[in-house]
């Protein structure tokens, strides 16, 4: 993937939508999406930690190709894959929230709230506020999934945690081996992962073999 991102003018989107496990696998194979990190932001505590999180919540941090991508379709993964708390009350750490970055996002948030709203019975509870600061949470959360496949991260090369954090391979391999994403999406986006045969066919293995099973903590 190296020289692919040169010309690109990326953008950022922040969600919170329960562990943000698996909000980094589900966005980490989304066409268009460039990397993602996982961390706490939302509220006013300086340098929160997981184990004092204070009034912040899990979020995932995502940037990706608006060229590629729209955030109306961020918007919509959003809106499909929480683990808890759209129209259920929970602390603050797991809460359903949207950051917008811009004046664009935070109306097409609002929209998307609406709509979902008509959709169900029970009062959305999901807060949309303006993106202040993000606190990348510890290194063994970054890329959670992919870490407990040492070989494919020796096999890739992926041996930092600087790498696991910011690698593009990585949010894609992350999420191919929790089982997001399709098995057509994962045959075309193959060829750009730059993997041996040998590689392609251990990660193929694990993804069908998670598809399905969750992704949740």
């Amino acid at each position: 993937m190296p020289g692919q991102l040169e010309e690109i003018q990326p953008k950022r989107a922040t969600f919170g939508m329960g562990c943000f496990w698996a909000g980094d696998c589900l966005f980490g194979v989304l066409p268009g999406v460039i990397r993602t990190c996982v961390g706490y932001a939302g509220g006013q505590k300086e340098s929160p930690t997981y184990r004092a999180i204070g009034d912040h919540t899990e979020v995932v941090d995502v940037e990706y190709d608006p060229n590629l991508i729209s955030y109306a379709q961020l918007l919509a993964l959003f809106w499909q894959n929480h683990e808890y708390g759209v129209t259920t009350k929970i602390k603050r750490q797991y809460m359903s929230l949207i950051l917008y970055h811009d004046e664009e996002q935070k109306s097409l948030a609002e929209k998307s709230r609406e709509q979902e709203q008509h959709k169900r019975t029970g009062l959305v509870l999901t807060e949309i506020r303006k993106f202040e600061k993000f606190y990348p949470a510890e290194d063994y959360h970054q890329k959670y999934r992919l870490r407990n496949h040492s070989w494919l991260l020796e096999a890739t090369g992926l041996t930092s945690n600087e790498d696991l954090r910011n690698s593009p391979l990585a949010a894609k391999l992350n999420g191919y081996i929790a089982g997001a994403g399709t098995t057509e999406q994962f045959e075309k986006d193959l060829p750009t992962l730059g993997l041996s045969e040998k590689t392609a066919q251990y990660l193929q293995k694990h993804m069908i073999e998670n598809q399905y099973n969750g992704l949740y903590c």
